[in-house]
């Protein structure tokens, strides 16, 4: 098992590209409990949200961060598509 913190992703930037490559080179699952959205974003292939223990979107990272549910719950009603 890997564990990451948030100091971890503060004190390396590039650790979305290993994640991603550890993914990738070996054709491996990962479950990534995250918040920020960047991050996310570089990792994943598909994203499934969660809003207080209930699915509210799941898809491609630009059809999530796209989804009305995602923006009103998590990034804000006048930040549209994560930017």
């Amino acid at each position: 098992p890997i564990c990451i913190t948030l100091e971890n992703l503060i004190l390396n930037p590039t650790l979305a590209d290993l994640i991603g490559g550890i993914r990738d080179q070996l054709g491996v699952s990962i479950l990534l409990i995250e918040h920020h959205i960047e991050f996310v974003r570089r990792v994943s292939e598909r994203i499934t949200v969660l809003d207080r223990g209930a699915k509210i979107a799941e898809g491609s990272p630009e059809e999530v961060l796209s989804n009305e549910q995602v923006i009103t719950a998590y990034l804000g009603t006048s930040n549209k598509a994560g930017k």
